[in-house]
């Protein structure tokens, strides 16, 4: 099989919402794609009108979760192809990326259930190299059938694997901030609720072992529930990108990226201290400012 057919063959997975000013970029990315699915969650926008016109699949979904959402995905909406790909709204291939992947699916052995992906964080145009700590990976791309996504704080991690997980070490392109900082921070609001249940939910002595014994995605987890429990940890995430990681080196965009950082760390301390004097904490209904839910300390679950 040619590597135009490796990649034409390639099923890429998009979930979204009201993602008009972000997804064209997206699909144009993957013009030479032949199978891009796009999963909406309720767009008010023309999110699905854009989507169609591009020519990709359009499959409509309740959100309740990354890890859920992504796990219907590959159950309903019939990638082709043994290779699926998940990409955001946000976030771009570039042709030394699909170049990459090429390469690795089509030398990939049998014991290979997927690949971890990192991407380059820009803002306004500048790559966010160091203070965005590159590279970081997240499990994107995966064989049919050989690997399932379970629900890690905000977000996802891998779940259920049958094989082995190995590395694609060339970026893809994120555009986190295109729909401006009102939506970014409305957004990490709700991402810090769900973090803050998910590491308070996590006892030291359980977040311990994990950490020394668990997988890389549960060591991970382990680490953010025990860092957040240490004194002036905000403060230290925002020297760890700006000053231990050179994040200075990249200008005011590294000093907004490394301060964003250090307040959304904040945010999941406030939070986590909330649930611990209160056993509930109140979510903001997403798209508006003042409606709220609560979710308590067992909740494993928010809406998008």
């Amino acid at each position: 099989m040619t590597d135009h057919q490796l990649w034409r063959g390639l099923s890429v997975i998009i979930l979204c919402k009201d993602e008009a000013l972000q997804l064209p970029e997206c699909l144009r990315s993957l013009r030479d794609c032949a199978h891009v699915h796009v999963v909406d969650s309720g767009s008010s926008d023309d999110t699905v009108m854009l989507a169609e016109a591009a020519g990709a699949k359009v499959w409509l979904h309740e959100f309740r979760s990354f890890g859920d959402q992504r796990n219907w995905a590959l159950d309903h909406c019939e990638p082709l192809g043994e290779w699926v790909l998940f990409l955001d709204a946000d976030e771009r291939s570039t042709p030394a990326f699909e170049v990459a992947v090429i390469d690795e699916i089509g030398n990939a052995s049998s014991d290979i259930a997927g690949f971890y992906c990192c991407w380059k964080l820009l803002m306004d145009g500048r790559w966010l190299k160091r203070s965005d700590s590159f590279p970081r990976y997240q499990f994107r791309l995966l064989r049919k059938g050989r690997a399932r996504f379970e629900d890690a704080g905000h977000g996802q991690r891998e779940g259920l694997v049958q094989g082995r997980l190995d590395y694609i070490r060339e970026p893809y392109l994120h555009e986190a901030f295109g729909k401006g900082w009102s939506d970014w921070f409305a957004k990490h609001n709700r991402y810090a609720t769900q973090e803050a249940v998910s590491r308070s939910a996590k006892g030291i002595s359980a977040a311990w072992t994990d950490f020394l014994r668990g997988s890389r995605a549960k060591r991970l987890s382990a680490l953010k529930a025990l860092m957040s429990r240490m004194p002036g940890w905000p403060l230290l995430r925002f020297m760890q990108s700006y000053v231990f990681k050179l994040g200075f080196l990249e200008g005011v965009p590294g000093l907004i990226h490394a301060t964003n950082m250090g307040i959304y760390e904040y945010l999941i301390w406030l939070k986590m201290r909330e649930l611990s004097r209160n056993g509930s904490v109140v979510l903001p209904t997403a798209g508006t400012s003042d409606g709220a839910s609560a979710l308590s300390n067992n909740s494993s679950r928010a809406e998008s």
